[in-house]
């Protein structure tokens, strides 16, 4: 199985972030110190956990052995799709030992691979001494319950997967309670109770003796652990609205400053979190890992005429991501319909990059049509090209031929990306000459951060400024014009 070899990606939260230039560790490189000591450890059981005493148990993965079904597309599509798998299996501090790829027409209904690659699985797993069987797609309830019986080992598929890198990697309250609702919405229709969990309690008061409509059946532990996941994700969602709405105050303020705003939007470890750091100098984490960015990062930056603008960062897209996801990330991916620019990150090193752009753009569209919100402007971005083949880099500069081609490890074609960026965002609308008072700091300050000096000079009553400004800031300065 050929495994995938992907770099730079990063998680932060919305705190701010520095990095020293006195040898001190900045708090990106922390939060990488912490993660790396939190890696699971070989060797462990892994019989699952029950949190609800029935089917849903806390993952423990360790050597797997990975299968999928290729129905569609090219070999080197399938093979990509693999690696990937093996990539987020390793993510998710799992050894992966072998792959399977069964050609069908569609998956089979009962086992996913079918009955004969079902059995010849169960070899595979016998002569590597596989614990885990992870599956390239989303399985039915059925079809995982029919292939454990024939394999004799867990199996889990990719959503289940996905899930518990986000469970790993979610550092803010947010994303933990995002991350936790998406888990139960995975986790509800796959309940399987045995034993005790079958039983059922006494009707009634105390069955027989409950009187005429109180008597019959009791719930079943099962039924019981379903309706305390409902209880559990009502709760969730409703401190997931309260969250949202103070993500949303923050935003509203940013908009009202009518500082541009740009969210860094792009497939999991392209390096949108690396080109956060070579454009804004800050320090957040850096990991060659899938999905380490769950929370979204928001820095203030400056282009090159000193006009300032905001950058945030988001979660990253991957093929096929679960609906339940996307649903619990709502909020978070929100960040995108708002925004004055996305800047689309592709990694060059890829060798489909252009199915990762199909994959980020169907996410999005999804995310503005269901906020009835236009799209906004698109700035595509290959980054890695220190590490990108270059007959793949000459086909995608014919592919997008507005794109940027940069490399944030590097440094190369980040000045080039500052200057484009100064050419695509909106230059304020309204020039004016003013003289301002001295007491009035708080305009400069605005004409500073939303505006941009064309010329200045400091004269005994004030500051006399030419600048272009947005029409809001403009009004505000209308009483000293005249003395200009």
């Amino acid at each position: 199985m050929t495994k995938s070899h992907r770099t730079e990606e990063s998680p932060t939260s919305d705190s701010t972030e520095f990095a020293y230039d006195d040898g001190r560790p900045s708090v990106g490189e922390m939060q990488l110190e912490d993660r790396s000591a939190l890696r699971r450890v070989a060797g462990l059981s892994t019989e699952l956990t029950d949190v609800t005493e029935v089917e849903y148990r806390q993952l423990r993965l360790e050597r797997v052995v990975l299968v999928g079904v290729w129905t569609q597309g090219t070999a080197a599509q399938a093979e990509s799709s693999m690696a990937e798998l093996a990539a987020l299996a390793e993510t998710a501090g799992s050894e992966v030992l072998e792959g399977l790829v069964q050609r069908r027409d569609k998956p089979d209904a009962a086992t996913y691979i079918g009955s004969g690659k079902a059995e010849e699985l169960r070899e595979v797993v016998l002569s590597t001494g596989a614990d885990t069987v992870i599956c390239d797609g989303e399985l039915t309830p059925a079809q995982l319950t029919a292939l454990e019986k024939v394999v004799k080992v867990k199996v889990i598929d990719r959503t289940a997967l996905i899930l518990d890198i986000f469970a790993q990697h979610a550092t803010s309250r947010e994303g933990k309670a995002q991350v936790a609702l998406a888990q139960m919405e995975y986790m509800l229709p796959r309940l399987r109770g045995w034993g005790e969990s079958m039983s059922r309690q006494a009707g009634g008061r105390a069955g027989s003796n409950g009187g005429v409509g109180l008597r019959g059946p009791g719930e079943t532990k099962i039924e019981t652990d379903r309706r305390r996941i409902r209880e559990r994700m009502a709760k969730l969602r409703r401190e997931i609205k309260g969250m949202k709405a103070a993500r949303d105050t923050k935003r509203t303020r940013r908009l009202r400053s009518e500082t541009p705003s740009i969210a860094i939007v792009g497939y999991t470890n392209a390096g949108k979190s690396s080109l956060l750091n070579a454009l804004t100098g800050s320090g957040v984490l850096v990991q060659n890992a899938l999905f380490a960015t769950l929370d979204p990062t928001t820095r203030r930056a400056a282009l090159d005429d000193g006009r300032e603008y905001v950058l945030t960062d988001t979660v990253g897209f991957v093929r096929h991501l679960p609906t339940q996801l996307i649903e619990a990330f709502r909020s978070t991916l929100e960040e995108v319909t708002d925004a004055d620019l996305l800047l689309h990150v592709v990694d060059g090193s890829d060798p489909l990059p252009t199915d990762q752009i199909k994959a980020v753009h169907e996410v999005i569209t999804e995310v503005i049509r269901e906020n009835d919100a236009a799209a906004p402007p698109e700035l595509i971005v290959v980054n890695k090209i220190d590490d990108a083949d270059p007959i793949t880099l000459t086909q995608l500069r014919s592919l997008l031929p507005g794109a940027s081609f940069v490399s944030a490890r590097t440094g190369e074609g980040i000045a080039e990306l500052r200057a484009h960026l100064s050419d695509v965002l909106i230059r304020p609308e309204i020039e004016v000459s003013v003289l301002l008072p001295y007491n009035r700091g708080d305009l400069m300050a605005r004409i500073h951060s939303d505006g941009q000096i064309l010329d200045s000079s400091h004269e005994e009553d004030g500051t006399r400024v030419h600048a272009r400004v947005p029409e809001a800031l403009a009004s505000a300065l209308v009483e000293y014009s005249g003395s200009a």
